[in-house]
């Protein structure tokens, strides 16, 4: 509902009013709520109160959060020249805002002097916690900096905002403006579903032939299954181009942004900038990060080598000795060719049984299942008609949480797929406090007046997203800054990855994997065949995400800044990749886990695999006492999930495996663990 104010985005309650939002609301409502949290901050400073010091602190920008939340929200999913600006206008004030936060010496002293009360050495638990991460995040910050550095640090901080931003929209807006018309003799090889969803792209525009993009329900089909090689490659190279056009080319911000990163890290007395963000991980160093990703890559490159050289002979057997050098836009169209001749898998034959409508109502029934919690789709306003809406319910009935999904690419969305926050909730005397939150992604989309038909890796995203969801959406954490998703980020990824293990077990596909005309479950023998192709070049897949990982690591470790980042990157990834890469291969260019805000996944993607061993010891768990065990999911619940980061979290996973993970759980489950 619109306030007193006239503008929406202030005094925002649970349902927030996306039907009302608009781009010239962004601004003021910053504003606003940037004086707001400033008289918070000076009334705090001035308090005598020690009792309600950690909450008002807790509090001191939760609105201004939120708004800035929904308005990044809206950029990214409905994004257009107004949004645009008004993204421009109020990044680099919160960005400022938060700096002035983190540098405030007036807040440094009152914390210092709050630690010294009785109040804060009789503390305990959570609160103890928070009140040990807070000073130590403040000392990482700068907070102890001479006038001088902390006032470049400032500089630091609205600089970085500004690269990052743009980088992201460059990203956007480079993906947003590829589109590739042909005609259907091109299109050979390419399953229907893919060809007619084309066609509808074109027919909407009232063009002729077939419309491609760079989004990856488009692009990913002409990769894997187009016959034409010329158009394979076109593909490639513009995917591997996206933000290196003119007018929005990032490879001129990469190594501004590693610069400023660097000079960030030596000002608060860290090596580099790994050092910097991974003090508070579970790895704690970007030298131990590097030796995670080493020893991985040794593992697996044995594995890697075996299984190229093995896709090297069937290319030649199938393409001839004359043929030319299998290249990067080859491999994914010949390893599905061998996965069809080894496994009589073509991963289209699963499409027809995960229609999203279904996948999504399994999911919540897996998920009630396994934690007890319900889901039922509920009625608010969104961003887009595209957008649903759900509240979920705990195992005692009690509304938790809300969220909203978006599922489909538009020109005027970001890529990927993620899950976010809009409100943290929390448990009070008068009640619980239900969480919002938000997933999207860019799924397959309907064609025609059929359903949305899902590739089992889709499925996957979907599930892993609601892993995300749940940790934020079951958190019963008081204190708001270390409840839900807000942990180590080598941690976050634990509750997400482990739900994509359920897309692998029969018993849970049988409550959704139904073909969409028959409603007939999969058949044995496919379900056989996928099964048995599960770890069809898993080393392959590995590689990919190590090499993220390392090259990630070696911008923010090794690289120091001379010569060119994008070829320093490119140098890095070489070993990793399948096919020789182009000398102007640019993919750091278009990296937005690392690159697309101030910190981010930067000297962190290397979380996802830290992550994936964790969440493959962990299932083992499931799988010896079922899959649908109650006990071991509210464990888990109670253990995991709802707990946020009020304890280490290499504790919390100790509490709920009784150990510390196992490391070659991951390696075993991809079928290179050892003998």
């Amino acid at each position: 509902m619109t306030t007193a104010t006239g503008n929406p985005l202030l005094g925002i309650g649970f349902r927030i009013p996306f039907d009302e939002v608009r781009p010239e609301h962004a601004e003021p409502a910053i504003d606003h709520l940037i004086a707001l949290s400033r008289e918070r901050l000076d009334r705090l400073v001035k308090s005598e109160d020690p009792s309600s010091f950690l909450t008002d602190l807790d509090e001191l920008s939760r609105e201004l959060e939120t708004v800035t939340t929904v308005v990044g929200h809206l950029e990214s999913v409905v994004t257009n020249d107004q949004w645009r600006a008004a993204y421009n206008a109020v990044r680099p004030k919160v960005s400022a805002f938060s700096t002035e936060l983190q540098l405030s010496e007036e807040l440094w002293a009152a914390l210092k002097r709050f630690e010294a009360t009785e109040e804060a050495r009789a503390l305990t638990g959570e609160r103890a916690r928070f009140l040990k991460l807070t000073m130590d995040r403040f000392r990482r910050q700068g907070a102890e900096l001479a006038p001088e550095p902390k006032a470049r640090l400032k500089e630091i901080d609205l600089r970085l905002a500004e690269l990052t931003t743009k980088y992201s929209q460059n990203v956007l807006d480079g993906t947003a403006a590829y589109e590739l018309y042909v005609d259907e003799s091109r299109l050979a090889g390419v399953p229907e579903r893919a060809r007619l969803a084309a066609r509808a792209e074109a027919e909407k525009r009232g063009k002729e032939g077939y419309r491609i993009t760079l989004h990856l329900p488009s692009y990913q089909p002409i990769l894997t299954y187009a016959d034409d090689r010329s158009l394979r490659r076109e593909l490639w190279e513009a995917y591997n181009r996206t933000g290196t056009g003119e007018g929005r080319d990032n490879r001129e911000l990469v190594g501004e942004i590693l610069a400023l990163r660097r000079e960030k890290a030596n000002l608060l007395g860290f090596a580099n900038f790994a050092d910097l963000v991974l003090a508070e991980r579970m790895a704690a160093s970007g030298e131990r990060a590097k030796a995670f990703e080493a020893n991985l890559e040794e593992r697996v490159r044995p594995f890697f080598e075996a299984e190229n050289a093995e896709l090297e002979a069937f290319y030649r057997e199938a393409a001839g000795a004359d043929a030319p050098e299998l290249a990067p836009w080859d491999v994914t169209y010949w390893a599905e060719k061998q996965r069809l001749a080894k496994y009589a898998l073509d991963e289209e034959e699963l499409r027809p049984y995960f229609p999203l409508d279904r996948v999504m109502s399994g999911l919540f029934e897996v998920t009630r299942r396994v934690f007890g919690i319900t889901v039922r789709e509920a009625d608010a306003p969104g961003w887009h008609p595209e957008v649903k809406f759900y509240d979920l319910f705990d195992k005692s009935g009690e509304h938790v949480a809300s969220f909203y999904t978006d599922w489909f690419p538009r020109d005027s969305k970001r890529g990927g797929a993620w899950m976010n926050a809009f409100i943290t909730g929390r448990p009070t005397p008068a009640g619980f406090r239900p969480h919002l939150g938000l997933m999207c992604g860019n799924m397959t989309p309907p064609v025609g007046e059929g359903p949305a038909l899902l590739a089992h890796r889709e499925v996957e995203t979907v599930f892993h997203e609601f892993g995300h969801l749940l940790h934020h959406a079951l958190s019963r954490v008081e204190t708001r800054s270390l409840a839900g998703t807000n942990v180590a980020w080598d941690f976050v990824e634990l509750p997400s990855q482990i739900m994509e293990n359920w897309c692998w077990e029969r018993g849970a596909l049988d409550l959704f994997a139904r073909h969409f005309e028959t409603g007939e479950a999969i058949p044995q023998d496919l379900f056989e065949k996928m099964v048995a192709a599960k770890n069809y070049r898993a080393a392959n897949a590995a590689m990919r995400q190590i090499s993220f990982g390392t090259v990630d690591l070696a911008l923010h470790v090794d690289f120091d800044g001379q010569g060119d980042p994008v070829a320093y990157a490119r140098d890095v990834m070489t070993r990793f990749a399948p096919a020789p890469l182009p000398e102007d291969y640019a993919f750091i260019a278009a990296f937005s886990h690392i690159f697309a805000s101030p910190v981010g996944y930067a000297a962190g993607y290397y979380s996802y695999k830290w992550a994936e061993v964790l969440d493959a010891d962990a299932f083992s768990r499931f799988a010896q006492e079922g899959i649908f065990n109650e006990v071991t999911g509210n464990e888990y619940v109670e253990k995991l999930l709802s707990r946020g980061n009020s304890e280490d979290p290499a504790q919390l996973y100790r509490d709920f495996m009784g150990r510390d993970p196992d490391p070659e759980a991951l390696l075993r489950r991809s079928g290179m663990g050892r003998a």
